[in-house]
C-alpha cells in the first residue's frame, strides 16, 4: 500500500484546507474515487457539496467540468454533438463537458429523465456514443452529482437504475458552531478554493486505483459481504434489496478503505463502516414501513447488528 496511503493523505489534507470538519465524508468520497465509482452528494443547500467536488478535482490535477442541471438541459449539452464545419464541408464532433476526467452534475434531479439517462453509459462503461460513434472517456473518470432532498418542486427524482450507478451516497450536514466560526474567518478575504493546487497527478490516482484491486479479501469477508446484502433482500421492511452490483460495490469500497488505512487486506470493520453509505440509496423501503418512519439506513444498521462478524487470525489477514 506504499502507493495508496501517501496519495490519500495528500488529497485529504489538501481538501481539508477548504472543507472544515468533514474528514469522515472526505475519506468516503476518496474511497469512491479509488474504487472507480461515482459519488452522490445529497444534502440541503449551502453545506459545501459543490466545494467538496471542486476541491477533489483541484487536488488531483485532472480536467474538471461543471454542469448546472436544469429542466431545459438536453443530452447533447453534456455529451457533445456533431457540428457542421463549412470550411471542410463535414460534420465534426464537439465533445461536451462529460469528456472531462471529473464531472460535477450540480442539482442532478433538476434535469429531465432523458438527460439523466445520458449519464448512464458514461458512468457504467466510461464511454459516450454519439451519432453511431463510440468515444472512450479519459481515465480516471468520476461523476460527482449533487441534489437537494428537501425541495422537490420542479425536480425529477433519480430512478433506481440511476441511483444504483452511484457507488456511494454522502450527506455532509451542518458544521458545529466552532467549525462555522473558523469558516467565517477563512472566508474573510477570498475563498481558498481559488488558490488550491494539485498535490497528486492523474497518474498517481490511476496507480492507486490499480493497487486497490490487489487488496486481499479473505473468503470469510467475502461471505460476510454477501450475507449482508442478501439479508437486505429478505428484510420485511424492504421491497427491493441490494443487487449483486451492491455486493461488488461494497467489496471494492472496503478494499479502498483498507488501502487508505495502510492495510493490504480488508477488515470486517471496513465493511461495517461503509455499508450504510454504499447500500442505503439502493434499497426501497415498503410504503407501510415509510409511514412508520423507517429509513433504508436504519434497515442496514439493523442487518449489520444481526449479522455475525467473521473472526480473522493475523495469519489469515496477512496472507
Amino acid at each position: 500500500m506504499s502507493q495508496v496511503t501517501p496519495t490519500a493523505k495528500k488529497i485529504i489534507a489538501n481538501i481539508e484546507k477548504v472543507v472544515i470538519g468533514k474528514r469522515q465524508e472526505i475519506v468516503l468520497a476518496l474511497v469512491a474515487y479509488l474504487s472507480e465509482g461515482h459519488i452522490l452528494l445529497e444534502d440541503v443547500p449551502g453545506v459545501a457539496k459543490t466545494i467538496l467536488a471542486r476541491a477533489l478535482a483541484a487536488s488531483v490535477g485532472c480536467t474538471f467540468k461543471r454542469v448546472q442541471c436544469t429542466p431545459d438541459l438536453l443530452p447533447n449539452d453534456i455529451t457533445g454533438a456533431s457540428i457542421f464545419n463549412p470550411k471542410t464541408t463535414e460534420f465534426e464532433f464537439r465533445p461536451g463537458p462529460l469528456f472531462a476526467q471529473i464531472v460535477l452534475a450540480d442539482e442532478i434531479n433538476r434535469a429531465t429523465p432523458r438527460t439523466q439517462a445520458a449519464l448512464l453509459e458514461a458512468m457504467a462503461e466510461r464511454r459516450v456514443t454519439s451519432d453511431g460513434t463510440t468515444y472512450r472517456l479519459e481515465p480516471p473518470f468520476l461523476v460527482i452529482a449533487t441534489q437537494n432532498p428537501i425541495d422537490h418542486e420542479g425536480t425529477f427524482p433519480l430512478p433506481e437504475a440511476q441511483l444504483d450507478r452511484f457507488l456511494i451516497r454522502l450527506s455532509l450536514g451542518y458544521p458545529s458552531a466552532e467549525e462555522e466560526g473558523k469558516l467565517l474567518d477563512m472566508l474573510r478575504q477570498e475563498h481558498p478554493i481559488e488558490s488550491l493546487g494539485a498535490v497528486v497527478s492523474a497518474a498517481d490516482v490511476l496507480a492507486a486505483q490499480q493497487a486497490v484491486r490487489d487488496v486481499f479479501v479473505d473468503p470469510k469477508i467475502r461471505d460476510y459481504i454477501v450475507e449482508i446484502v442478501r439479508a437486505t433482500r429478505e428484510h420485511d421492511d424492504i421491497a427491493l434489496g441490494g443487487s449483486p452490483r451492491a455486493s461488488i460495490a461494497l467489496c471494492r469500497a472496503a478494499q479502498a478503505l483498507g488501502a487508505i488505512r495502510g492495510h493490504d487486506f480488508v477488515l470486517p470493520d471496513d465493511v461495517k463502516r461503509l455499508a450504510p453509505a454504499i447500500l442505503g440509496h439502493r434499497l426501497i423501503v415498503r410504503p407501510e414501513s415509510r409511514l412508520r418512519k423507517i429509513r433504508s439506513v436504519d434497515v442496514v444498521q439493523e442487518v449489520l447488528a444481526e449479522t455475525s462478524v467473521p473472526t480473522l487470525s493475523s495469519g489469515q489477514s496477512a496472507s
